[in-house]
């Protein structure tokens, strides 16, 4: 599945699908190349629509003194600059080379950019652009980014209703598709923080708009994504590594290659159970219809020519003869023929 493939119509559809899965690699390949490949192949084995990177230089997106706002027992680091700084290696040259390996592996590449001029090259390598929740505020760096007239994917991590509507507000003006991502802003996210009810709102405030879900939560069983593709989130983005049990920011919380094929395998299980959307009876239930439903049936002996009354009839199985919505219509009416007691009525044996 393609992105392009679930934005594409002028409304979303708002029944329930299988969701579009980002893998939120971010800067988890701690600049080596061949990481990153591993990675890219590790996402594509487990069932990744995309892989998604970071763009960014520690001097652009945050000042020398900007503090920590993570678990520093899991990355001890307390300085946003000096975390930035450890990772920031990659630029236009490797996410080149980075979405050549992603189409020989047959997963969307995708990147974050966190300036201009990230910005500026990541266009000729993505359909799409994604805004990190940090920047749902930073008009100037959302509107360079809509002028590339591309959809957009923004998260709404830590923000006021009113910051969601104005960044939608600004995207809207340039007529850019939107997809909202709920998403909550704790690097992990506790399952009691995780609201994922607030889908539902968005999908409510939003109509018109994708809504899908960023997680942050440790994945466990992956219950977490599963339940926002039940509550109609079309797009998760969940972060990626090849070993959880590495140091750093975004391994600890991030899902792997196993955590990957456990709920492609739990959605598949699910969406076979969900079916169709349209309630219509299935060819399947056709026995059930014709047998275990049931007849207008003769009581009692009903002589020829003989008014029917209530008192003539029951019902029972099988529905070959009359249905017993059809009571009022025998009621009244001669018997044509002798109607032997617990035969089955049909049309051709009653007349006026």
């Amino acid at each position: 599945m393609k992105i392009l493939e679930v934005l594409k119509g002028n409304a979303p559809d708002h029944s329930l699908h299988c969701p579009y899965v980002i893998a939120e690699a971010g800067v988890n390949h701690g600049g080596s190349m061949g990481l990153a490949r591993r990675l890219i192949d590790e996402a594509a084995a487990g069932g990744a629509d995309a892989i998604k990177f970071q763009t960014y230089k520690a001097e652009t997106i945050a000042s020398r003194h900007s503090p920590y706002y993570w678990d520093i027992t899991k990355e001890p680091t307390r300085s946003q600059f000096e975390l930035f700084r450890k990772y920031d290696k990659f630029w236009k040259k490797e996410f080149e080379a980075l979405k050549k390996h992603c189409d020989k592996r047959g997963i969307e590449f995708m990147s974050t950019p966190f300036d201009t001029a990230s910005a500026d090259f990541l266009n000729d390598l993505m359909d799409v652009f994604k805004i990190s929740s940090s920047d749902i505020t930073n008009k100037p760096f959302i509107e360079h980014m809509c002028r590339f007239r591309k959809p957009i994917i923004l998260s709404t991590g830590a923000s006021t209703l009113k910051e969601v509507r104005e960044a939608v507000g600004w995207i809207g003006a340039y007529k850019n598709k939107l997809v909202l991502l709920h998403c909550v802003l704790n690097y992990p996210t506790e399952d009691k923080n995780a609201n994922l009810g607030m889908i539902l709102d968005l999908r409510r405030l939003f109509p018109k708009n994708i809504i899908g879900y960023s997680d942050h939560t440790l994945p466990r069983d992956m219950k977490t994504l599963e339940t926002a593709a039940l509550l109609g989130a079309r797009i998760l983005e969940k972060h990626f590594t090849y070993d959880k049990k590495l140091p750093g920011n975004d391994h600890y919380h991030a899902m792997d290659k196993d955590d990957l094929l456990v709920f492609r395998r739990k959605m598949q299980r699910t969406f076979s159970l969900l079916g169709r959307f349209e309630k219509a009876p299935l060819a399947s239930e056709e026995p059930a219809r014709a047998n275990a439903r049931r007849s207008l049936v003769a009581k009692r002996d009903i002589p020829e020519g003989r008014k029917i009354s209530v008192q003539d009839l029951t019902w029972k199985r099988p529905a070959h003869g009359m249905s017993p919505r059809d009571i009022a219509a025998v009621l009244g009416r001669r018997a044509r023929r002798v109607i032997k007691e617990d035969e089955i009525i049909r049309k051709d044996m009653i007349c006026r």
